[in-house]
């Protein structure tokens, strides 16, 4: 595979807490200049971002993020304003203290609200949080559940914990 073929299938990402305006703008150049598939960004950058890149360059940002313990109300809210703002992507952080106590139906639950706030053409990505969910059953088990829930993708993790995404989860997740 091609190295502008493997860009083309990743998010170029800042999601660093003192980001600016200008390294967003920085950014987007980069993920245009390299074909990348999506800048990545915080909610409050994806106005202006949407308006510097125009249809050049698909823009993501995260809700929830990082802890993901917002209620669906809250995520529903901040993905309608990001899509609003222009988000063609949005990666949801999944409530994973609810996966951890067995509350699947609450977990998956906020990924059919939020899928259901959308139109079909936003790009919905829950991020799972592996290293959090410790087994490869609890992998699994959120992993199927938000697929089957809504979402287009499932990811590994924000990498903001200690134990992030690991081949071993990735192969778990596509079983």
């Amino acid at each position: 595979m091609e190295l502008r073929e493997i860009l083309s299938r990743c998010d170029h990402t800042l999601l660093r807490v003192d980001a600016t305006a200008a390294e967003i703008r920085a950014l987007c150049d980069q993920g245009m200049r390299y074909g990348c598939a999506s800048v990545c960004i915080p909610p409050c950058h994806v106005a202006g971002a949407k308006k510097y890149v125009g249809d050049r360059l698909r823009i993501c940002t995260v809700i929830g993020f990082p802890n993901g313990y917002n209620t669906p109300a809250v995520k529903a809210f901040e993905a309608a304003e990001a899509i609003r703002n222009g988000a063609d992507e949005v990666d949801i952080v999944l409530n994973v203290g609810r996966m951890l106590t067995g509350e699947y139906d609450e977990a998956a639950n906020e990924v059919e609200v939020i899928r259901t706030e959308m139109d079909d053409d936003v790009v919905l990505k829950v991020i799972i949080e592996s290293g959090a969910l410790k087994t490869p059953e609890l992998i699994r088990k959120a992993s199927l559940l938000s697929m089957l829930a809504g979402a287009d993708f499932v990811k590994t993790s924000t990498g903001k914990i200690d134990v992030a995404a690991t081949p071993e989860a990735a192969v778990v997740m596509c079983q």
